[in-house]
């Protein structure tokens, strides 16, 4: 029997930094996603909010700035207005796989009480965290953002995190991810985006019991490394693979970590476009990486594996 295929990182909403600053893309819906995911064979969708939300000011986001607005509670609306999409469109139901976003830095009580409110009325399988965009700091998460961690260890709910290894970056470093996972091992958590093909960040999550990662966004980010782009680990510290051939690195990634590596999309986001960027991919493309490698990697990859993150044996 062919193996339930699910894409372990999507997105669904719209961002309005992106919108607001001419970036691309700045939004998708779950009507969109399936469609999108339904051509390329894909089951099921790991899928949360947008980054950006309505906590934050909206003239500071105009102009590009992070600024916080009173009295608000980091993706309070965000994580609703998913759910009740997801719940209008009930044929399609059964294929998410709904996460809820997180900010560590900003409100962080305030935000554990939204979010066990909102499992008493909706089904959630964890919690996702993209800090760059926001300007929150992952390292919170050890401090004041830890009541979050605390809520999440007792709903058995898994993390994903957005990773970096840019040096002007100091909110999502992934060596701050790592000492995360490592200080709460009863928690699972997903290193987004391949650690940037850092290969000690990745043996490291090979190492943990507690770690996985997901190689969302894969082409562009191997576009990067051609570049040596500073959002890439540098060729010192990189996974050794031909990043020409972006289908080679993931069969390399799935064979030196058959039981880590996790496939996702990133969608929307597998293309990034602004006024000095061109990164472009699709979503055929990205699954089109599933069919590099044996039935059996595959399998693990874009099921097996996602499941042990998850924590479920079924859907």
């Amino acid at each position: 029997m062919t193996p339930t295929l699910i894409d372990a990182h999507t997105h669904v909403g719209t961002d309005l930094l992106f919108y607001l600053n001419g970036h691309y893309p700045y939004t998708q819906d779950w009507p969109m996603l399936v469609e999108r995911g339904t051509r390329a064979g894909i089951s099921h969708f790991v899928v949360f909010p947008m980054v950006s939300h309505c906590g934050l000011d909206l003239s500071a986001l105009r102009e590009g700035r992070i600024s916080t607005a009173p009295s608000s509670v980091p993706y309070q609306f965000e994580n609703l207005r998913l759910m009740k999409e997801l719940e209008r469109f009930t044929e399609h139901r059964h294929r998410a796989i709904p996460f809820w976003m997180l900010d560590p830095s900003r409100a962080p009580e305030a935000q554990t009480v939204a979010l066990a409110a909102l499992k008493d009325r909706f089904r959630c399988f964890g919690l996702k965290l993209q800090a760059t965009i926001i300007q929150s700091f992952v390292s919170d998460l050890l401090g004041r953002g830890g009541v979050l961690l605390d809520l999440a260890e007792k709903e058995d709910w898994p993390l994903i995190i957005h990773t970096s290894v840019h040096p002007e970056d100091p909110w999502s470093q992934v060596k701050d991810i790592l000492r995360v996972a490592k200080a709460r091992p009863r928690i699972r958590f997903n290193l987004a985006h391949s650690c940037r093909f850092d290969r000690e960040a990745l043996d490291q999550v090979a190492e943990l019991p507690n770690t996985w990662f997901d190689c969302s966004a894969h082409r562009i980010h191997c576009i990067l490394a051609e570049q040596d782009h500073p959002a890439i680990a540098a060729q010192k510290h990189r996974f050794s693979s031909d990043y020409r051939n972006p289908a080679q690195v993931f069969a390399d990634l799935a064979a030196t970590y058959p039981g880590k590596l996790l496939w996702g999309s990133d969608a929307p986001f597998e293309s990034y476009i602004d006024d000095a960027v061109q990164l472009r991919s699709s979503y055929e493309a990205e699954a089109s990486l599933l069919k590099a490698v044996s039935p059996a990697s595959r399998e693990a990859a874009a099921h097996s594996n996602i499941m042990k993150f998850l924590g479920h044996e079924t859907l």
